[in-house]
Order: structure tokens, then sequence, then C-alpha cells
């Protein structure tokens, strides 16, 4: 992105130089939009279930936001020869679950590929002074985490074919679940940063958050919460190669204060689909925030943007 130009515009309140979740830009003084994009391939068998997780991992990034989906437009790469009985089944888990969300879907575009790949461009509006963006983290707040991890590793033990059903069906379930209470609740206290943590994994949204802010983002690693198999699917090997790419990025930026077990370790960069709201705010707020745990607290900037402890 460096060779990318930039021209300034007093209207984008949010742009990518911070990798935040969402590009907000400014209407008016008391409205602005909220967009975003994702798609991504299968990670799951039943069709059905597939577009309504792509369409709640969607619609996250507004949520991350503290803004309300509005719109969206389909992305779809679809083989030819694919059954198209298993694209209308795509589609309709996708709109139940927009519409879940209250967001109207406006139409799309599809191109012909070998792969399948679904998912949406999603519009939501938020009032400017409102923006809970992932530079605000603040010295002496706590960290708040909303869900479990662990859904790019059971994944992968599904594919392999090791991944026992009920722990597919929780997280499947935790992938289901909008972002919208858990932003919700944020909007009722005084939040500083929020980042939703999906494909870069826990370390790696924490580590853009930790930067954009300028501080330290200290989590306590016995903290954590796993979706049901997680750890011994890891331990087993069932490690996504996204979670590699993860690791090999992010890992310069991590303290350890002590040495963990490898597959916990490895959990902390594991992709998300559809993962947690990461939400810095003031040790008071964090005590009486429900739907979420704390797993950690933001300090002046030291040398490493994270520190595992």
């Amino acid at each position: 992105m460096a060779g990318v130009p930039r021209w300034a515009d007093d209207n984008v309140l949010v742009g990518f130089d911070t990798a935040d979740d969402a590009g907000v830009y400014k209407l008016t003084a008391e409205l602005a939009l909220v967009q975003t994009v994702d798609f991504f391939t299968p990670i799951v068998d039943d069709p059905y279930t597939y577009g309504a997780i792509a369409a709640a991992n969607a619609l996250s990034d507004v949520y991350a936001m503290g803004g309300r989906p509005v719109s969206a437009l389909t992305i779809l790469a679809w083989p030819p020869k694919q059954d198209p009985r298993d694209l209308e089944e795509i589609l309709k888990g996708g709109a139940e679950k927009m519409h879940e969300a209250g967001c109207a879907i406006l139409g799309g575009h599809s191109v012909a590929d070998d792969e399948i790949k679904f998912g949406y461009a999603v519009t939501g509006t938020i009032h400017p002074l409102r923006i809970q963006a992932n530079s605000g983290a603040r010295p002496g707040d706590a960290l708040v985490f909303t869900k479990s991890i662990g859904t790019g590793v059971i994944a992968t033990a599904l594919k392999r074919g090791i991944a026992r059903e009920a722990d597919v069906a929780a997280s499947i379930a935790s992938m289901l679940t909008l972002n919208r209470e858990a932003c919700e609740e944020m909007l009722r206290h005084e939040v500083h940063g929020c980042t939703d943590v999906t494909g870069f994994g826990l370390i790696g949204h924490a580590r853009e958050m930790a930067l954009a802010s300028q501080v330290t983002l200290e989590i306590a690693v016995d903290r954590l919460q796993f979706l049901p198999g997680a750890v011994e699917y890891a331990r087993a090997g069932a490690v996504p190669g996204g979670l590699k790419n993860n690791r090999e990025f992010a890992s310069p930026a991590v303290e350890m204060q002590r040495e963990l077990p490898r597959e916990i370790e490895e959990l902390l960069y594991d992709p998300q689909t559809s993962g947690g709201l990461l939400i810095s705010l003031g040790a008071s707020d964090a005590a009486k925030f429900t739907g979420g745990y704390q797993i950690g607290r933001v300090l002046p900037r030291a040398e490493k943007a994270i520190r595992l402890i």
C-alpha cells in the first residue's frame, strides 16, 4: 500500500492508514457512512451455513466501528459446473443472516471461477463523533473480548476428518452469532478503541490496535477462552496455513513473559471467521461490561506492541 497515491479528503474520517476494520466517510455533521468488504472460500460443508457465516463475518466490521449496517452487495465466484442448488442455499443463508441484521441486499456481482468464493460489501451508518476506531486505546484501559478462539483450527480439523460433531457445532454457533449485541453493549460504555478479531488472529489484530494507538497491549493468556476441541486439534497439528502466515508476520511484535505450550501459542495466531470484538475501555466500564470477558490491559508504549503474560 505504500506505493498507492493518496489524496487529502477532509470527509475521510477513517481510511486505510491504521488498518482499521472499515472505512468511514462523513456526509453531514451528524451522519457518516461505514464501508467494508469481506469474502472467502467455504469453511463448512453445508452451503446454507457457509452463506450465513459469510454474511455474519462481513457485517462484523461495521459493528466493530460502532455502526449500524443498512445495505449490502453480494460478491460471488462460482464454478460453472457446480450444482446450482448449492448456490441457492448459499444465497439463502446469506440473505437470512442479513435480514436478521436488518441489512438490505441491493444486488451484487458474480464471476466464473474454479473455486467458490462468497461474501458481501456492506455499508452502514454512524455518527461521526461515535466512531469506535482501533486507534483510541489508552494506557490504563482494560481489554475486553467477546468470543472464544479457535474457528480456524476447528475448520482445519473438519477438513482432516478429525473434528468431533459437537465441537464443529459449537464453532459454527459462534461464527453465526452476530456482533450486533456486543456492539450495542459497547455503545453503552465509554469505549476508547475497538477491532474485531478475524483473519489475522488475536495477536495480529491486537498488534494493529497497539500500533494505531501507539501503546502496548498486555494480554493474560490464562484468561483467554478457547472453543471446545480447539486446543486438542492444535496439539494434533490441525493448523491452517493462515495461522502460520500470521505468526510469521506478527510474532516479531510480541514479548513473551513465559514460555507457552505450542498449541496455546498457535491459537493466538489462529485466523478467526466472524470472531469477537476486542474492546479497549476504562477499568470501571469493563467491570460492568456484559457479554465479554477481560483479557488484559493497555500499557504505555514499550519496545514491543504486544506483551503476553
